[in-house]
């Protein structure tokens, strides 16, 4: 796994009654309740139905429920059966369902449509940058982005330009703007959101201190949060705490069984030696992939390294290869260079994973993967180069990986 980074918030608090004088433990719960109660006397506000829309999507986000998104299709759905013209809530809400099943391109249509009413709408720019970003049209996500900050500058617009300079490798630059994202944030969700970023942009860098720091800061704030939890269970695992990573695992796939953390639980049990626990986690994530699909997403990425990880590598080729034609975010460029790697056509991977290095973006397993297929190549010296720029970016990325890029680069003569 690449290690991307989670979504960003989704655009915009949900349409729905004022809120009380004291805030609540939960705001996204408490706005989510207080439309449904709105709508049980107000069936036909289309701007509440929206709204909790939105809220929906908010919430299958941060629980990790794609159960969720059927809910939100039915209430954006109805306030357009309400408002069909003009209606900007509603083709929002859509395209922030539509990114988060993973249909990048229906979201981009979703918030052109926005646009077109309102062309000042700072969340359709958001949806239109989070679209852009993960169809791989970096000037036109960047441009969205810009349009989002100068419209309403806030959590949501800086943490999407937070993210637009780690893909261009500025991460300390990104590190900044995430700290001014945090600044912004008023309830526990967007602060933890935040301390996590922080949290990823520390350990890519190799600051297990500094990540352990964010990830517990955001725990105290908000202490269900599955992604701070999963965090920390990662650096329990670099700093060599093993039992108290395979708890912490074992406790974040429970909350949250999503493909990509019950893959890295695998992992995990791997390098413990745990092999048939290993491949539970993998039947369960093929479960995840199902759900998401059943809720009517599309995960050819999840699918594709649940494939490598299975070492089934030609179908993980063909995997990565029909997301890639979808997307060509560099996460997907970067899977299906690996799948092609270990389907032993390295000629073929060496062009996707030169592709991602020329991005800029500062992953160590960007840099593995690309040092990987150079050495398969027998070209020696800029596998050393490769690995290690991968070692010396992160020496923790991977429980599997960064020991398989010490071994690799100890026979490249280093």
């Amino acid at each position: 796994m690449s290690g991307h980074r989670s979504a960003a918030p989704a655009p915009g608090p949900p349409a729905a009654a004022a809120a009380p004088a004291d805030p609540p433990a939960d705001p996204l719960a408490d706005s989510i309740a207080r439309a449904q109660n709105r709508l049980r006397t107000l069936p036909n506000d289309w701007q509440t139905w929206a709204g909790l829309a939105s809220a929906y999507v908010e919430e299958a986000r941060v629980t990790a429920n794609p159960m969720y998104y059927q809910k939100a299709q039915g209430a954006a759905e109805r306030s357009l059966s309400l408002h069909p013209n003009g209606n900007v809530d509603a083709h929002v809400a859509l395209g922030a369902l539509a990114n988060a099943r993973h249909d990048f391109a229906a979201a981009r249509e979703q918030a052109r449509a926005a646009l077109a009413i309102d062309g000042y709408s700072a969340d359709a720019y958001g949806v239109l940058a989070d679209a852009q970003t993960q169809l791989g049209d970096r000037t036109a996500a960047t441009d969205a982005v810009q349009h989002m900050l100068d419209l309403r500058p806030g959590l949501a617009a800086y943490a999407r330009a937070s993210y637009d300079l780690e893909l261009h490798g500025r991460n300390e630059d990104a590190a900044a703007l995430m700290q001014r994202a945090l600044d912004a944030a008023t309830d526990p969700h967007g602060i933890a959101f935040c301390r996590n970023q922080l949290g990823d942009l520390a350990w890519q860098a190799g600051d297990l201190a500094g990540a352990r720091a964010q990830y517990t800061a955001g725990l105290a704030v908000d202490p269900n949060a599955v992604v701070l939890r999963r965090g920390l269970a990662q650096v329990d695992a670099a700093e060599g705490h093993l039992a108290a990573a395979l708890d912490g695992y074992a406790d974040v796939t429970r909350r949250a069984p999503t493909p990509g953390y019950l893959i890295e639980y695998a992992d995990l049990l791997h390098a413990a030696g745990r092999t048939a626990d290993a491949t539970a986690q993998h039947s369960l994530a093929d479960a995840a992939v199902q759900l998401f699909t059943a809720n009517g997403g599309v995960d050819g990425l999840a699918t594709a390294s649940l494939d490598l990880a299975e070492g089934r590598p030609a179908d993980a080729v063909t995997a990565a290869r029909a997301e890639y034609a979808r997307r060509r975010h560099v996460d997907v460029a970067d899977t299906l260079a690996w799948a092609l790697h270990a389907a032993g056509r390295d000629a073929e991977a060496l062009g996707y994973a030169r592709q991602v290095a020329a991005t800029g973006a500062r992953n160590a397993s960007y840099a593995y993967h690309l040092g990987a297929t150079e050495a398969a190549l027998g070209q020696r010296d800029a596998a050393r180069v490769d690995l290690t720029r991968a070692l010396h970016t992160n020496p923790h990325f991977s429980v599997l990986d960064a020991p398989a890029a010490r071994q690799l680069l100890t026979g490249t003569g280093s």
